[in-house]
């Protein structure tokens, strides 16, 4: 039953997911959540984990989930069901993409899915913050250090264009250096 459950669902998610991993991050925290397989506490642990492991994050991501829920054959199960749908689109997209990619109605949609990618990506960052209880309005050292890093690490991504994996690394000893 739990196999079935997480190929179903990581199959339907592959297949209506648009705009790349971080944008099915909080779909795939709905249906964690809703089966029990992960609360939403241990899923943004998973996630920072699958972020700086190789490879896609939405199928490390899955893989984990999957691993939580049913061990080595969740783990797999969810694997092929977050990537089939992928094979399969691209597959027949490929076929059509170079007669139809300047179609007005390819455009429009197109147009269309990129303010819902970046609205996708943005409530993750806000359900985990709230996740790991990053109040704004709360004026303790946790939270205004949390805050510090997080505006920090975006300034140095941002403005001064650093390798996301030397960020990673040093808020990662921030965190050591303050928390531990």
């Amino acid at each position: 039953m739990v196999l079935w459950q997480l190929f179903h669902t990581f199959f339907l998610l592959g297949f209506v997911s648009f705009g790349g991993g971080y944008a099915m991050i909080p779909l795939i925290e709905t249906a964690a959540t809703k089966y029990g397989w992960m609360s939403t506490e241990q899923l943004t642990n998973m996630v920072a984990i699958a972020g700086m492991s190789p490879g896609p994050i939405a199928a490390n991501s899955a893989i984990l989930v999957g691993y939580s829920a049913a061990g080595i054959s969740g783990a797999v199960t969810s694997a092929v069901a977050i990537l089939l749908p992928s094979i399969i689109l691209v597959s027949v997209v490929a076929s059509f993409f170079i007669k139809l990619h300047h179609h007005s109605v390819v455009e429009s949609m197109f147009y269309g899915l990129k303010p819902l990618v970046t609205s996708l990506i943005i409530f993750a960052a806000i359900k985990f913050a709230q996740a790991n209880n990053l109040a704004v309005f709360d004026f303790s050292f946790h939270s205004i250090s949390l805050l510090l890093i997080f505006g920090l690490s975006l300034f140095a991504l941002i403005k001064l264009r650093w390798n996301p994996v030397y960020v990673i690394i040093l808020s990662g000893l921030v965190g050591i250096a303050l928390y531990s």
